[in-house]
């Protein structure tokens, strides 16, 4: 994951591999071997770069090498689960009414930020829902411990030794204390759960007390949050998401995230929205089907892909995407009749067997990933079998 990394569900339960950055990074110091040379040295590092050394030197020696966020890194349960159940799991009518509580409560702030940036109060709702339940529980991580600690692993040190600069620039302003400052695992702070680096590049004081505290500020997160979308290519007042239903002969096999259309084009192969019309016939989008030919369908405008720089899971972002569409009225989604969904340890063979292939799966992890999808859409094709990227038993058996 690039930014906000962790939901709710991953700060209390378990973490995708999908929870570390996927923009290119810095390797600014050597990883490994003994933690307090590297602290020493990565502090030396940042005093030539500019950093107040009274101030490094308070920032750097109270940290200490967490295992708990090593051990967090490595969880990934819950992002086995299929869309449908992974939605059921997270929203409930209870985050429901109090997100629509919220969007009443907080009006003014929400339609500042839409007349300012053109992002509507149901994404960030939904992101504020699934990443901290309204702020309700932000992550109890030592957040320096945590960058640190990520930053002295040597699997992807060059991912968040940047990140400890930028925390080291938030002390210097007075927007982080290296004590006490918490939040997720991975190092995102706040309701809205921002690294340090986008909260520098992003971060607006929406109170106006003169700081950006994402932990205790409805407004200033609510406004970072926005304008961190809006510097990813969120495209003003267009929609995201809206369900679809699929007539019997629709081609499945151009279906998915890879093929894009004028919403009006994909009339004529039959889509047809679920009530209503389009909301914008005239914008390029994809068809999805998250679970196969025989479960929920949608079609994804443009700005559904700018999410996906908010959190990596396929699973997640059509999940926060479709609830913030239930925030602003639209219906429950039909759950159709899919396929059943292969358990871990088959989604694990099939990922085995697709490698085996040839395929670039990533990691053998039991998670429907983008990789993943694109080799399960490959060899779908080249059986003869519905191309839908939704993996099943039959697909199994024939490989």
């Amino acid at each position: 994951m690039r930014r906000a990394l962790v939901s709710l569900l991953t700060l209390t339960l378990a973490s995708p591999l999908a929870a570390a950055p996927t923009e290119e990074g810095e390797l600014i110091v050597p990883c490994g071997g003994s933690f307090t040379e590297f602290k020493e040295t990565l502090m030396t590092a940042a005093i030539e770069r500019g950093a107040v050394s009274d101030k490094a030197a308070i920032f750097f020696q109270a940290a200490a090498q967490d295992p708990g966020t090593l051990a967090a890194d490595q969880k990934q349960g819950v992002f086995t689960l299929p869309f449908t159940d992974f939605a059921r799991r997270l929203i409930s009518d209870d985050r429901l009414q109090r997100g629509l509580a919220n969007s009443r409560d907080h009006a003014k702030i929400f339609d500042t930020i839409e007349a300012a940036y053109g992002i509507p109060r149901g994404i960030l709702l939904a992101f504020w829902a699934f990443e901290t339940d309204y702020g309700s529980y932000q992550g109890d991580f030592n957040t320096v411990n945590s960058l640190m600690t990520l930053g002295h692993d040597c699997r992807r040190p060059e991912l968040f030794q940047p990140q400890i600069l930028a925390a080291l620039s938030l002390y210097e302003k007075g927007d982080l204390d290296p004590q006490t400052t918490t939040g997720a695992w991975a190092g995102e702070i706040g309701m809205v759960q921002m690294l340090p680096k986008d909260i520098i590049a992003n971060g607006v004081d929406g109170d106006g007390d003169g700081h950006v505290r994402l932990k205790t500020s409805v407004s200033d997160s609510l406004f970072s949050g926005a304008n961190l979308l809006r510097s990813l290519g969120w495209q003003p007042n267009e929609p995201w998401l809206q369900e679809v239903t699929l007539s019997p002969d629709m081609p499945v096999a151009e279906t998915g995230l890879q093929t894009s259309r004028p919403a009006g084009e994909w009339a004529a192969l039959g889509v047809s929205p679920r009530g209503g019309s389009f909301l914008r016939p005239d914008l390029p989008a994809s068809v999805i089907l998250p679970q196969g030919q025989g479960g929920p369908a949608f079609l994804a405008y443009p700005n559904f892909s700018v999410l996906f720089e908010w959190n990596q899971s396929f699973t997640y972002v059509l999940t926060a995407a479709y609830f913030a569409t239930r925030l602003e009225g639209a219906p429950v989604f039909d759950a159709g009749t899919p396929t059943p969904p292969l358990s871990g340890e088959e989604m694990k063979a099939l990922q085995s067997k697709l490698a085996a292939r040839g395929h670039d799966v990533g990691e053998i992890d039991g998670i429907l990933g983008a990789g993943t999808r694109a080799a399960v859409r490959a060899e779908q094709d080249r059986l003869g079998l519905p191309v839908d990227a939704w993996p099943t038993r039959a697909l199994l058996d024939a490989l």
